[in-house]
């Protein structure tokens, strides 16, 4: 069993590039199945998700070949079955991505509820929706979802609550529909643009991404194309948030500082010192840092994904904050392993009331969830004495080589691995 050990106390300094984003990645390459020709994928980031969308894709007759480690090449077009493996799928929530590329491209899909993190329900049932609205019909049978059509036809949806998720899904099916597909109070989030941009690289006529309003006039052939990946702000975003929590100085390069306004606002608000380039950020503390509200919310919000790691500072800001979790269910079951290295935070429901102390203290933690993961690392960074984290698979799941990344900043930090011990009895049997 892999698990990550550090010595927490040290300031991280220097300089770390940013990989592409992983959310972006998870809608972009089941998007290849729509397309009649080889697609190239560039500035993929190098995470286990990543190669499980891909193993899914390839059981399923796609020609996967990795480039390089950040570059894919996938070619669709010996994909004949629009049914998916149900025991790689239940493992991450963006495999439902398949529904819609796959209902596009053979009017039917069969794909398993969505796995992932657990930290709340994940309801699909803006995506069945949409798929109706376009004329589809769904069946839930033994944990698969079964959707299929007789045509798709282009219609006015409109979404109930912002849900990324469903947005792209529409989006997959709406692109080869007939006629005009209007999604109104679509999601507005970055990784929704990229997925619009490649899109239209094959030939789809995808307008408004970006925007609550999204129009998707449907045309009859995808075709191969490159294609490189947007940069993932909330791997920079975390890092930016280790930086302040060692008292560091550190620049997160391979960024786009607009996709990162939310998060440096809420940094600038608690002390942290921001300095914005081109396509890097500079991050860095010279005092205090003090206490600050967060709510998540859809795009152009603070992201719910940064919510973890922000209430992990926040533990060791002056005065008492509140971090009202909007987007998710549950997902504060990070804060008892906080507890355990002293962080004084108390939960009722969706929110979170942190009272500030000078240091955490290093202890034996578990990460629940990927980004919960994410936060435990921050706070063993900023932590006086040793942090073992296990069940890292979660954070490996969405950050490329962190452990290395860390170690270039300059962290106290190692990924070990930790082999199982055969009890004496059982192995005499």
């Amino acid at each position: 069993m892999d698990t990550i050990v550090i010595s927490g106390g040290k300031k991280l300094r220097g300089t770390v590039p940013i990989s592409g984003a992983k959310n972006a990645a998870l809608a972009i390459i089941p998007a290849v199945v729509l397309s009649e020709g080889v697609c190239r994928i560039e500035n993929i980031p190098n995470i286990s998700d990543i190669t499980l969308i891909a193993k899914i894709l390839s059981e399923m007759g796609a020609i996967v070949k990795m480039v390089n480690k950040n570059t894919l090449e996938i070619d669709p077009r010996k994909i004949v079955s629009p049914v998916a493996s149900y025991e790689l799928m239940r493992h991450m929530r963006a495999s439902y991505y398949l529904l819609g590329a796959l209902l596009g491209k053979f009017s039917s899909a069969v794909v398993s509820l969505p796995g992932g993190c657990d930290f709340g329900v994940r309801p699909i049932d803006q995506h069945l929706k949409g798929f109706m609205a376009l004329g589809a019909k769904y069946r839930v049978d033994g944990g698969m979802v079964h959707v299929d059509c007789d045509k798709l036809v282009g219609s006015n949806i409109y979404m109930d609550v912002v849900s990324v998720g469903a947005t792209v899904n529409i989006m997959l099916a709406a692109v080869k529909a007939e006629g005009l597909t209007t999604i109104e109070n679509a999601a507005k989030e970055p990784h929704i643009v990229d997925l619009a941009n490649f899109l239209n690289c094959m030939g789809a006529d995808v307008r408004g991404a970006g925007t609550d309003v999204i129009k998707i006039r449907g045309v009859k052939k995808l075709s191969g194309t490159t294609y490189s990946i947007i940069p993932d702000q909330i791997e920079a975003g975390t890092y930016m948030i280790a930086a302040a929590a060692t008292g560091g100085d550190v620049t997160v390069t391979n960024v786009i500082p607009k996709h990162l306004e939310s998060i440096t606002a809420k940094l600038e608000e608690i002390g942290v010192q921001i300095e914005e380039y081109d396509d890097s950020i500079r991050a860095y503390c010279d005092g205090k840092l003090n206490k600050c509200n967060i709510k998540t919310m859809p795009h152009p919000g603070f992201p719910t994904d940064m919510q973890p790691q922000i209430t992990a500072l926040l533990s060791i800001c002056e005065g008492t904050s509140i971090v009202n979790e909007a987007v998710w269910d549950n997902r504060f079951r990070y804060v008892s392993e906080l507890r355990r290295m002293g962080a004084q935070i108390s939960v009722d429901g969706k929110i979170a009331v942190v009272e500030g102390i000078e240091n955490l203290v290093g202890a034996p933690v578990k990460a629940t969830d990927l980004r919960a993961g994410a936060a435990l690392v921050i706070a063993g960074l900023s932590a006086n004495g040793l942090t073992t984290i296990e069940d890292i698979g979660h954070i490996e799941r969405g950050y490329e080589n962190i452990v290395g990344k860390l170690q270039g900043l300059g962290a106290d930090i190692k990924k070990i691995v930790v082999e199982e011990q055969i009890p004496a009895v059982a192995a005499a049997l």
